[in-house]
């Protein structure tokens, strides 16, 4: 189908070589031993070199007795200064992350404030033109976090310091404002609420801009090349999805704001408010079903994948097996029946792929996949074929009920396939268990 390659770049999808190892932890790990509690971040962001500057204050709580390391996800900035509660100390930036020894260890339950000041040149995560500048997936490159540790979900703020006149997008709201010493300007925003730190963001540049409501929310597509009236041509579709979303979840946009932001090439990932969407993405002519999913895929995650998250990679088609659902159901409605088997004939094919080069797991398979390619077919595509099952087995009435009974009890927090399950047999009455088996935890798997 044409565009089906294209649906690898989401920004879940682009997990790169750190999805294929196990999510089991060893003791030194990024995240163990502690949860973040909050991240803090004045930026100086360069779009010319693509470089940054800043100052970030984690906040953080001890999980483990007699804590004596810290450990964050490995990037390439150069650390300037570390202090905990005012007390230096020094970090080691090696490959498999950044290490912060302690002069004392912490007690279990021990909150700490670590401030950072760092600068440099990220390895990924951040892409742009001459003019404007978005980030990409990998927060842990452009700033000091935990990426992978998708349980662990922390509030966020951003103060990005920036020249004058230009406009900034990033997690939640603007909530101020102010010139800055050297006539730049510095831009605050803040998080509605805790999200784990992939879905952290922000971009920076001049963008035209054009709004929209759905009931109390306000939808913003901004983009630099394009426009108010084509933005808004371009996003018609997504008001109506929200409409869908929301009455399958059982639960509103879980933003009261929700942006999209049109740039070149073929990006397509969500981040926790918003979406970044190339113009290769998108559709070219109106009713082309075949186009239509990278706004419903990652509209889709505000409420599968941000709102409700997998606890851990293991559990990671919880975010996206469901999203891919999503989106088929979408066109479902859109378009008919029709363009529903299509979606779903392209995570088939992918599927019988990995199965032709002798893989297939369970869906909460815990072990090493062989390729990235590899898990997407499973977690993604599987994921999509699984959810269709159930409804299948289930029936209209009792699979929805089941969604939205599992979209409304964990919403803000985090999940497991048990979770799943458990919901989705208290909606129909039914025990689940070798279905589950079959398709998700694989009994006799080794």
């Amino acid at each position: 189908m044409k565009g089906a390659e294209v649906r690898l770049t989401s920004i879940a999808a682009a997990v790169a070589a750190s999805l294929l190892m196990s999510p089991t932890l060893a003791a030194a790990d990024p995240g163990e031993g502690f949860d973040v509690t909050r991240y803090d971040l004045a930026l100086t962001p360069n779009i010319q070199d693509r470089t940054v500057a800043g100052r970030e204050v984690i906040t953080l709580r001890a999980t483990a007795d007699r804590l004596q390391r810290l450990s964050f996800s490995s990037n390439a900035l150069s650390i300037d200064t570390a202090t905990i509660d005012g007390v230096r100390v020094v970090v080691r930036s090696q490959a498999d992350g950044l290490h912060l020894d302690l002069a004392k260890p912490l007690a279990r339950g021990r909150s700490v404030k670590l401030e950072l000041t760092y600068h440099g040149r990220p390895a990924r995560g951040l892409s742009g033109s001459a003019t404007a500048l978005y980030t990409s997936y990998f927060a842990c490159d452009w700033m000091v976090c935990v990426q992978d540790r998708f349980g662990d979900k922390a509030a966020f703020s951003l103060a990005l310091h920036v020249p004058a006149g230009l406009d900034t997008l990033s997690v939640g709201r603007r909530v101020a404002r102010r010139t800055a010493p050297d006539g730049g300007e510095v831009h605050r925003w803040a998080a509605p609420r805790p999200y784990s730190a992939y879905l952290f963001g922000f971009a920076v540049g001049r963008f035209a801009r054009a709004d929209d409501r759905v009931g109390p929310a306000r939808l913003s597509y901004l983009g630099e090349t394009a426009d108010a009236a084509e933005l808004k041509r371009r996003f018609a579709e997504t008001g109506p999805m929200v409409r869908f979303l929301s009455d399958k979840a059982g639960v509103p946009l879980p933003v009261s704001e929700y942006s999209q932001l049109l740039v070149q090439g073929r990006e397509a990932q969500e981040a926790a408010t918003y979406a970044v969407l190339g113009v290769d993405a998108l559709r070219t002519k109106a009713d082309d079903p075949a186009e239509d999913w990278a706004i419903a895929h990652e509209l889709a995650h505000q409420w599968w994948g941000n709102l409700v998250t997998c606890a851990t990679l293991q559990d990671f088609w919880l975010n996206e097996g469901v999203t891919t659902f999503m989106t088929a159901a979408w066109k479902e409605h859109r378009y008919g029946r029709a363009a529903y088997e299509a979606e779903l004939a392209v995570a088939r094919s992918r599927l019988d792929k990995a199965r032709a080069a002798g893989f297939d797991k369970p869906l909460a398979w815990e072990g090493t996949y062989p390729t990235l390619a590899t898990r997407r077919a499973v977690q993604y595509s599987k994921g999509a074929l699984f959810m269709d099952h159930l409804r299948t087995v289930l029936g209209e009435d009792a699979f929805w009920a089941g969604l939205r009974r599992y979209t409304r009890a964990h919403a803000g927090g985090v999940v497991t396939s048990l979770d799943f399950q458990r919901a989705m047999e208290a909606s129909s009455g039914r025990d689940l268990r070798p279905v589950f088996s079959e398709w998700v935890f694989g009994a006799a798997e080794k």
